[in-house]
């Protein structure tokens, strides 16, 4: 399995008036992961969207589990893998550690999608190729 690695420095901006991370900004940094994650398999974001002719992969379901605060000054380490994959979607699985402590986990679900023929807004999932797939089944590491 697949694994990227990213470390994030907490910056003031990351922060709320009590002085630790703004929840929003979690599910930022993990949007920025998952670009990572699939830049570590080969496929950059921009490279990705025009090789395979896709519209995206947006996210439709999102949650969270906070366990430890972060605060400005603070370095988080952010690991991120493809932890199942579907017909047209796959969810991401996102550790934040603190240190060697897991502060929080963010669990993805994005959909592979195409535009829907004459419709400049709506879009439609489409199967996710196999060797998209087989790119996430290598070796795990940090980047």
């Amino acid at each position: 399995m697949l694994i990227n690695r990213k470390q994030i420095r907490i910056e003031w901006g990351d922060c709320d008036p009590g002085g630790i991370v703004f929840f929003p900004r979690y599910f930022e940094y993990c949007d920025a992961c998952t670009n990572a994650l699939f830049e570590r398999a080969g496929l950059p974001k921009p490279e990705l969207l025009k090789l395979h002719c896709i519209g995206g992969i947006p996210l439709v379901e999102a949650r969270a589990r906070f366990i430890v605060p972060s605060q400005f000054g603070d370095t988080v380490t952010v690991e991120s893998c493809v932890s199942e994959w579907g017909r047209s979607s796959f969810s991401v699985h996102h550790k934040i550690f603190k240190e060697d402590v897991l502060a929080l986990e963010i669990f993805e679900k994005r959909v592979w999608v195409t535009r829907i023929e004459g419709d400049t807004i709506r879009y439609k999932g489409i199967p996710v190729p196999e060797e998209v797939k087989a790119r996430f089944n290598g070796p795990s590491g940090a980047r």
